[in-house]
């Protein structure tokens, strides 16, 4: 590693940013304490990165030097690298990507290859992405054992509890993408996985839809379903009608998106490989089987230059653009070098990333920027801008991947590529920009995320002592402040709505730019995208956020304009369309917590009754054989025995334990549904397999018999699902964007 200077400097940290790192990116000790300052951890990533440039003898870089311009770049909060690179560069694992794409082949051997690969994935901090569209529809002949294919929606689930018991890097789940053809014959099964909600969590679903499939939605036809394994018609469907099916469950769950496979290939750089399939788990990034890509973003808020460019091109005024030049150019070196710091978790993954070299240079922040200009998000003004800024993001970001393909060669599928035939090039990266959510990293940059606007412009955090501290968007203070208009009351307000549109006291000019995800109309956050689109190699992650009162008609509007606007794919969300909700603003937040004002009953611990009854069920768990002992009052739990092993051990202690606190929960009138909701997929280190699922410990075990008893067809997910709406590791609410699940207050992330 190269010798950190003397000299330099600490990174400026807010609050926020210091939580992040803390509890996500700074190595820490066996026993969990950090192990390195923020500065230590930056310098980590910019050294690691910037020796890799001794490899090049034609360098026009010296490495020392070149590693303190990644630190300051870093530091400045103008550009970070994916989360992998923060997290594993200059450490013994070593696996900087966050994107991969796994095939899944129609064979036992092939998925659970793809199973176990996934794993190693998931273990090092990667997402993964795969295509089902291979296996064979269910009930389909398996010619080797003359058995019945149980069909690619039963092997997700398979794929889905894996990922469950996999954490990646220490930090997260494992998140995923599923992908099946609309003209596969389990399409309307695939449609419909997600009906029952806490199915599939660890995974975004998206329906692959071809040109023939849109045509005929176009002109009302109908279309075939096809056999992969045959090539055979099974049958023919009205395609409007599984359009509108799609449409209906988006509208129900915000699953399954949809992608456009005819249009992904149509990009595909080197089409002699392959056919691309698949996204990785945001959707943001179309890779071949076995291929991976490093992702970083421009933070754009940090080129805003008040003054600059006055006298240019009106769309030019208040950016720095000379000062974005360099930073693109210098971020497209830094992710180039990142392949070569990497180490990947399987052969044909890094031979297919070096063949290739595929990276993705984003943007975040800029909706912050926006803010800054004066510039309404839902403008023609705020689209021009957004094709301008990405216009030159694009172009000189290949001017980069060019100059270092003078120094270090084209990459090596260069002379089969697409890019071959055309005038400019030769480029050392097949791909070179990709739009990337950016939760995590926009929290410690202190910016919007991604292309997304702001969520909220104020929101509330609990402190100590159930204190909760208002936290305000800086530049919408500064516009409050400069219109002689801040203060609590207005702020207070602003929570209370989660809107300033119907504030009309103040200013219509403010009014005007600080709009929020919700005020803004579909068509917006769709012409926004395609506007990022239409400059970018790969793809745009973002997600369309829909008012509670949007109907079927909405969304299929919205898909039908994204296929129109030249989207490579779509995700929608629409507020509090699960029965637990996600996330809510204002006065549906109020409505959901409670009259904050109402007097709440202090909950006392009921009398046990001289006489209950109730039924008493062996579990087997990884720890031997359980005996739940359940006992009832007026046919409702009460209270709970949990016996395993012999007295005296710990495990039987812990049971007890349990038990105790289960049933002092009931005895004081929780419901049991709340019980299972805190115990149910709690990880042990002894899992079994119990029907179709896990039972992962004895808090898990105990949580299957209450559910199994007195639930039902209810289904609660983890805690860690969408349907939850707190933060599981803060309490805050999280917000659903960039088709993940993030909490803006610790950084906590979620996709699927």
């Amino acid at each position: 590693m190269i010798p950190m200077p003397e000299n330099l400097s600490h990174p400026q940290l807010s609050a926020n940013t210091e939580v992040v790192l803390q509890k996500r990116y700074l190595r820490k000790t066996p026993e969990g304490y950090p192990d390195e300052s923020p500065r230590e951890l930056f310098w980590r990533v910019a050294s690691a990165v910037a020796a890799e440039e001794t490899r090049y003898e034609k360098s026009s870089c010296r490495s020392d030097a070149l590693a303190r311009e990644f630190y300051d770049m870093m530091t400045s909060w103008k550009f970070l690298p994916n989360s992998p690179t923060l997290m594993n560069a200059g450490t013994d694992l070593g696996q900087l990507s966050a994107c991969f794409v796994l095939p899944v082949g129609d064979s036992i051997e092939e998925i659970f290859d793809a199973v176990k690969y996934a794993a190693m994935i998931h273990k090092s901090g990667g997402g993964t992405g795969f295509s089902f569209s291979r296996l064979r529809p269910k009930e389909s002949r398996v010619g080797s054992t003359g058995g019945v294919a149980s069909g690619p929606v039963s092997f997700l689930r398979i794929f889905n509890t894996a990922t469950e018991q996999i954490k990646q890097g220490g930090t997260r789940r494992g998140a995923n993408m599923g992908i099946l053809r609309v003209d596969h014959p389990d399409i309307l099964d695939f449609i419909r996985a997600k009906e029952k909600e806490g199915e599939f969590n660890n995974f975004n679903l998206s329906v692959g839809l071809t040109e023939v499939f849109m045509q005929a939605v176009e002109r009302d036809e109908h279309y075939d379903l096809r056999a992969p394994n045959t090539g055979e018609v099974t049958q023919r469907l009205r395609a409007r009608d599984v359009f509108e099916l799609l449409t209906n469950k988006a509208w129900q769950s915000g699953d399954p998106g949809i992608v456009f496979l005819d249009r992904i290939n149509r990009d595909n750089p080197t089409p002699d490989q392959g056919e691309i399939e698949s996204t990785n788990p945001c959707g943001e990034q179309p890779l071949l089987p076995f291929e991976a890509c490093n992702l970083g973003s421009v933070n754009l808020a940090g080129f805003y230059a008040p003054g600059h460019n006055d006298d240019a091109d009106p769309a030019a005024k208040g950016v720095d653009w000379d000062e974005l030049r360099r930073v693109v150019h210098l971020a497209v070196r830094f992710l180039d070098n990142v392949i070569d710091a990497s180490r990947f978790p399987l052969k044909n993954i890094d031979e297919t990333v070096r063949r290739n070299r595929k990276i993705g240079l984003g943007v975040m922040g800029f909706a912050d920027l926006l803010y800054q200009l004066g510039v309404a998000y839902n403008s023609q003004k705020g689209i021009e801008l957004a094709e301008r800024l990405m216009g030159f993001v694009q172009e000189e970001g290949h001017r980069a991947s060019a100059v270092l393909a003078r120094e270090r060669g084209p990459f090596p599928a260069w002379p089969s590529s697409v890019h071959r035939k055309g005038k400019k090039g030769p480029y050392r990266n097949a791909t070179v920009t990709t739009i990337a959510p950016t939760g995590t990293l926009s929290i410690i940059a202190g910016c919007s995320s991604g292309v997304e606007p702001l969520f909220a412009l104020c929101f509330t955090r609990n402190i100590l002592d159930g204190e909760r501290l208002v936290e305000v968007n800086p530049y919408f203070e500064a516009a409050l402040s400069a219109e002689g208009l801040s203060g609590h009351e207005i702020m207070d307000s602003v929570v209370a709505r989660g809107s300033i549109q119907d504030m009309d006291f103040l200013p219509a000019d403010l009014r005007r730019v600080f709009v929020t995800a919700m005020d803004i109309e579909p068509v917006w956050h769709l012409r926004m995208q395609a506007a990022f689109q239409r400059h970018t190699d790969n793809a745009v992650s973002k997600t369309v956020n829909l008012p509670n009162s949007a109907t079927e008609k909405d969304i299929y509007d919205i898909y039908w304009l994204a296929y129109k606007e030249g989207c490579k794919g779509v995700t929608v969300y629409r507020d509090g369309c699960k029965s637990v909700q996600v996330l809510a603003t204002g006065e549906g937040q109020k409505k959901m917590d409670g009259d904050a004002h109402s007097v709440r009953p202090v909950s006392s611990v009921r009398r046990r009754p001289d006489v209950v009854q109730g039924f008493t069920q062996k579990v087997q768990t990884g720890l031997g054989a359980m005996y739940l002992t359940v006992n009832e009052v007026n046919g409702a739990p009460f209270e709970i025995f949990a016996t395993i092993g012999k007295s005296g051990r710990s495990i039987t202690a812990k049971a007890e334990a349990i038990g105790r606190l289960v049933s002092l929960a009931l005895r004081s009138g929780v419901h049991v549904r709340d019980v299972v909701a805190q115990i149910k997929d709690i990880g042990g280190e002894h899992p079994v397999f119990r029907g179709k699922g896990l039972l992962l410990s004895i808090p898990d075990a105990i949580a299957w018999v209450l559910e199994k008893r007195y639930l039902k067809d209810e289904h609660l997910g983890d805690m860690n699902n969408l349907e939850s709406r707190h933060c599981p590791e803060c309490g805050e609410t999280p917000v659903f964007q960039e088709g993940c699940l993030i909490c803006p207050a610790c950084g906590f992330s979620r996709c699927g």
